[in-house]
């Protein structure tokens, strides 16, 4: 039997054991990196929001998902800094969304929102949620997620995740360019 603690055989092991898992931690890293998802994008769609007032949703199909574009209230802008505390990832860290709506509204101008409406839990259509002592939110109808008007997710329910923000660009003042930056 070999009592040296530096050359016994669970000496070795330990140390395979040890490098094996550095090698797999590396590979998974460079992978989420390399891999990491990207916002939705292509086969642009045009909408024109000129008749779209403030505090309105308007609801579209594009790639045969939910589309909404909301026209948000100053008001409801300035109230996106009041409940951050009650958000899973208010500020849109781990969110599948473009590098240039990475701000509290979550879009390229604070009060045009467009986003994928569908859950990030199991893909239902949030409602679109005001008035009796209810700020405005999303809530979903069939699990009680809620999303606040930035599509930010709360704690309460179980929806892991921010609303999905597509890849667009605004054409002028009034018209949205889905699927392209």
């Amino acid at each position: 039997m070999n009592d040296d603690p530096i050359r016994s055989p669970q000496s070795g092991r330990r140390k395979m054991l040890a490098s094996l898992c550095v090698v797999g931690a590396s590979v998974g890293v460079a992978r989420y990196l390399g891999e990491r998802p990207q916002p939705p994008s292509g086969s642009p769609v045009a909408a024109d929001f000129s008749d779209l007032p403030p505090g309105k949703l308007r609801v579209l199909d594009w790639q045969g998902r939910t589309l909404w574009i909301l026209r948000r209230t100053a008001e409801e802008v300035s109230a996106l800094a009041d409940q951050e505390n009650e958000l899973i990832d208010p500020h849109g860290e781990h969110s599948l969304q473009p590098e240039n709506c990475r701000n509290r509204h979550r879009s390229l101008h604070p009060d045009v929102f467009v986003a994928i409406g569908q859950c990030t839990h199991q893909g239902c259509t949030p409602q679109l949620r005001r008035g009796s002592g209810v700020r405005g939110q999303f809530l979903c109808p069939c699990h009680a997620s809620k999303f606040d008007l930035a599509g930010r997710v709360f704690r309460s329910g179980p929806a892991p995740a921010n609303l999905v923000i597509p890849v667009y660009r605004l054409d002028g003042d009034h018209r949205v360019v889905v699927g392209e930056a």
